[in-house]
This record gives structure tokens, sequence and C-alpha cells, in this order.
């Protein structure tokens, strides 16, 4: 390409400003980018990713991720973004979800040759956390939820559960293993919607959507390489930059710094819904969306980092049952950091952690640790060198019934400002993937409106496969 063409093809490209550099702002500037405009993306912190990100601990002098994400083969939007962005070789894959009860006994859940919804069935049957009647009691709720996913009647998950005859302990040792993690929220408060499409995206519509995927390099040089994008399409990323508001009118959108402010054709403000309210203009025009993102709350996430002197587990990572931390990340043998008889990093994850608010890093360690111990017998012998403690408290929205009418579309009433973020209407819980389709959906709607050719940047759902594909 001739640089000069280059450089005149963005003097006269279209002005766009993202505010915020989580996962929906990274999405909405990438298609953006991609498309032609001129992205000037901004992020408060000193690195990008937003709640999946990872830093240098103060502390440990470590770099660690502020929570572990995962995603499921169903993500297809996510999948493509890293491919846009060209990591998506730094995503190892894996088709085994491993159950560990106290005193180390583990079943192990992976796909079959069977077809779509009984894939899973062989190894479903086999796990010895669950009993007879346990199993049959949770495959008479898949059944319920194999032709098509529920409504909102504001009915909580907890409560069909109940009311389809589910056994205490498939409700404590599968339903919440699955869905406490993938919702971060208690059963009591999921709305029965969300619940039902990660059970049928995850385990019924296919085995290729059940398949998960795990960083296999620290989260902020994951989504670094977005920034990286951006830049390359003549984009401008600018960290420690925090914008405190933004005024529009029919031609062009200011947002504003502490010091400094900047005019663009058009903005997609990407941020936490909470946030959104203090970037707000105090007009009546701002009311309605102000008052429908008050209806939210938030869960949180606490995230247990635990350097020990020696290995002590060969699994890269596992669902734990009946206590207090829930999934175990092996983060030196994702990293490629193991080695044999070398020390190891763990990070325990413990999603809606309500609990572990108000208790402190110690009290939460020492819990750690001790649990720990009870599911890999190394543990108890080996020494904790350095642990830490991150709690993410307002980490996602709560998906309690109800909610999803106030969730908003990603149009605002001023037609040249746009919203992202995993809050927004698109379909999909708080995860990864509802981030990033809420940043495709933003900037499908600012292409619209900037007269450019109508581009589709959201892909649709994985498609059902076997039998599901006549049933489901």
């Amino acid at each position: 390409m001739n640089p000069g063409s280059h450089q005149e093809r963005l003097s006269q490209s279209k002005t766009v400003a993202v505010v915020g550099g989580g996962l929906a702002g990274l999405a909405a500037g990438c298609a953006l980018a991609g498309a032609g405009f001129r992205v000037t993306l901004f992020e408060r912190r000193p690195y990008l990713g937003g709640r999946a990100s990872s830093y240098q601990h103060p502390g440990t002098g470590e770099v660690v991720d502020n929570c572990q994400h995962l995603l499921l083969g169903c993500c297809t939007n996510l999948v493509q973004f890293y491919r846009r962005i060209s990591v998506a070789d730094k995503i190892g894959w894996s088709d085994q979800f491993t159950f560990i009860e106290p005193g180390g006994r583990a079943s192990v859940i992976r796909p079959s040759a069977l077809p779509a919804p009984f894939h899973t069935a062989p190894g479903f049957w086999r796990a010895a956390c669950l009993g007879f009647g346990d199993k049959l009691s949770i495959g008479r709720a898949m059944l319920a939820l194999i032709p098509k996913e529920p409504t909102d009647n504001g009915e909580s998950f907890l409560a069909w559960l109940e009311r389809h005859g589910q056994t205490q302990a498939a409700i404590d040792r599968f339903w919440k293993g699955l869905l406490v993690s993938a919702l971060n929220e208690d059963l009591e408060r999921i709305a029965v919607p969300y619940a039902a499409q990660v059970v049928r995206k995850s385990f019924l519509m296919s085995a290729a959507g059940g398949r998960i995927g795990l960083p296999r390099v620290p989260l902020s040089e994951l989504y670094g390489a977005a920034g990286e994008y951006i830049k390359a399409q003549g984009g401008v990323v600018q960290l420690r930059s925090t914008i405190e508001s933004f005024q529009a009118n029919d031609s062009r959108v200011a947002v504003r710094a502490t010091d400094s402010e900047c005019s663009f054709d058009y903005a997609v403000l990407a941020v936490p819904f909470d946030a959104l309210t203090r970037l707000l203009p105090e007009t009546p025009l701002a009311e309605p969306l102000r008052q429908a993102v008050q209806k939210f709350d938030t869960s949180p996430i606490t995230g247990i980092h635990l350097w020990f002197d020696r290995e002590i587990s060969t699994l890269d990572h596992a669902v734990l049952l009946d206590r207090t931390i829930q999934w175990m990340f092996n983060k030196s043998r994702l990293l490629g950091e193991a080695s044999e008889g070398g020390a190891s990093h763990v990070e325990l994850v413990v999603s809606s952690s309500k609990s572990l608010v108000e208790r402190s890093k110690q009290d939460i360690i020492e819990l750690a640790v001790k649990e720990l111990s009870e599911f890999f017998p190394t543990a108890r012998e080996a020494t904790v060198l350095k642990a830490t403690v991150i709690k993410e408290i307002h980490a996602t929205y709560s998906p309690r019934p109800g909610i999803d009418k106030f969730r908003p579309t990603n149009t605002t009433p001023w037609p040249r400002v746009f919203l992202a973020g995993d809050w927004t209407a698109t379909g999909w819980p708080a995860t990864m993937e509802g981030a990033v389709r809420s940043g495709y959906l933003a900037a499908e709607h600012l292409m619209k409106s900037a007269g450019q050719p109508e581009t589709a940047f959201l892909l649709p759902d994985l498609k059902a496969q076997g039998l599901m594909r006549l049933i489901g």
C-alpha cells in the first residue's frame, strides 16, 4: 500500500472516541478501526482489558490476572475477536470437566461419540460425585430445557430446579458448580432464561459448544494486542486517561477529561453501568437511561493466588465441590511455566463471593489453603511461598429475574453516541462473549448512523449438532 494514500484515507475518515478499554470497548474499537474509522480509545488504567486484565502485583512482584477468565466453544464472537487481533493461538482448549470432592476423589465429564444432546451422558452417568437419584433428577431437568429456552416470568432458577424435582446434591454439586461460576450469582438470584442459556449452549446444543478455552498468556498481554491492532489501523490508544463527561449535538461529540476536551464525529461509551451514570449529562434527555441503570445490582468475584514450593496437582483446572473455593486453575501449567519438582502457582476462584467481601486477606488465604489441602493431598506438605487476594467487588451485574427489561440497547438519545458493555441488551449474560457482542452491536449501529455500507460484525450462535438440529 502506498503510505501517502493510507494517510490520505485516514485524514478523510470519520473520528470515533471509544471510552473504556475493556472487552466491549476493544471489540468496538477494533471493528471500527478495521472498517476505516479513526479510533481514539481512552482507558483510565495503565493497561487494557478492564476486568479481564493483569498487572504486576506490588506485594508479590508477580504478574497476576485480576481474575481467571475462561471461554467456551459457543462464544463465537469472542473467538472471532481473538482471530481479528491475531491471538487465537494463545488460547488452549480442553473438552474435559474434572469435579473433585473433599478427600480427592475426581469425576471426569467429557463428550462421547453420541450425538447431541446425549454426547456427555456416558461421562455424566459415570461421575462418582453424584448418586443415581441425583443423576435422574438432573436428566429430567435437562430434558425440560431441550425444546427451547424458557422466558423470564420472575421465577429464580433455584425455584425452577426445586419445581423440577432436583435433589439437594444435584443442586449443590452440579447446578451450583456450573451456574454460579458461569453467571457469578447465587441460584436464588439468577433468572431462569440466563441459566437455561448456559446449560443449552454449553451442555446440550453441541460438543463443540462446551469446550473450555483458557488463555496461555497473562490477560493484559492477550488484550494488549487489541490496542496494537487499533494503532496499526491509524488509531490512538490513550492509557491513564479518564473521561469525566461528554456533550453531544447534531454534528459532533465532545469528551472531557480533567484538564482537556476533544471533539469527535461519534463516541462509544464502553464503561460499566455505574460509571455511565457519572458520564451522563444532567439533562432530562438522560433521565430514562439513568433510571434504567439504577435498577442494576452487582455481584463480586474473589481470586486467590497461591505460590507453593512444589507442584500440588497435574491438572490444568478443576471444579471443587462442597467448599468455599469453587475452581482451581493451575497457572504454572496454563502459562507453560511448570517444571517437575519445581514451585507452582495456582489461582482459586470464588464467584458470587459475598461471604468474603468483608473478610481480611489473611483470613481468606488461610481458608483457601485449608480447603485446598482437602482436595489435593500434596498441598498438605507444601509450603506457601507467597499469596495474595484480589477482590472484584463489582465484577458483574446480577442476572436476577426481571433485569432484562432494564438492559438498554446500544443506541442512546444522542444520535452520535452509542453504548457498549456486557450489561447492555446483547441477548447474553455478563460474560466475555456478551462484552464482545455489545461492542460489535455498537459498531454496527454507529456505521449505520454514519451512512456506511451495512456491515454485520456480529456472528450467529454456534449451530446445533446431532439430534438438537431437529429438537432444539
